[in-house]
C-alpha cells in the first residue's frame, strides 16, 4: 500500500508493524466515532453523557456501580443517538448496544448484591 510505504519512509526508525497498528487504530477510531457521534461533534458521546450525570449530584460514579452505570450510558447514548440520528451502525447495531445494556444493568445488580451481602 502506498500511504504504508511513505510513512514508513517518512518514519524509518520505528518497529514495522507500528505503522500498520496505527491505521488500525484510525480506522476503529472512525468507525466507532460513526455510531458514536455521527452527525454531531466528534466527542458528542461523552459530553452527552458527561449531561447526564452531571443531573445526579453526589452519586458514588467512582464506584464500581458507578463506573457500571457510566458504561450502561455509554451504550444508552450511542443507541438513542442512531436511533433519533437514523444512523446504520458500524460497529454495534442497536439490538447489540441494548444487550449491552442488559448485561450491564445485570452486573449492576450482581455488585448491589455483593455490597449487602446478598
Amino acid at each position: 500500500m502506498e500511504l504504508i510505504d511513505e510513512l514508513r519512509k517518512r518514519f524509518p526508525h520505528g518497529h514495522p508493524q507500528y505503522v500498520e497498528l496505527t491505521l488500525m487504530e484510525l480506522e476503529l477510531h472512525d468507525v466507532k466515532n460513526h455510531d458514536f457521534a455521527f452527525g454531531g461533534i466528534p466527542t458528542g458521546n461523552f459530553d452527552r453523557v458527561s449531561a447526564i450525570k452531571k443531573l445526579y449530584p453526589g452519586f458514588d460514579w467512582d464506584s464500581s456501580f458507578g463506573t457500571c452505570i457510566d458504561y450502561f450510558l455509554k451504550q444508552f447514548d450511542s443507541m438513542m443517538w442512531m436511533r433519533c440520528r437514523g444512523i446504520v451502525a458500524k460497529v454495534e447495531s442497536i439490538p447489540k448496544r441494548l444487550m449491552d445494556m442488559i448485561v450491564y444493568s445485570k452486573i449492576a445488580i450482581c455488585i448491589l448484591s455483593n455490597e449487602s451481602g446478598k
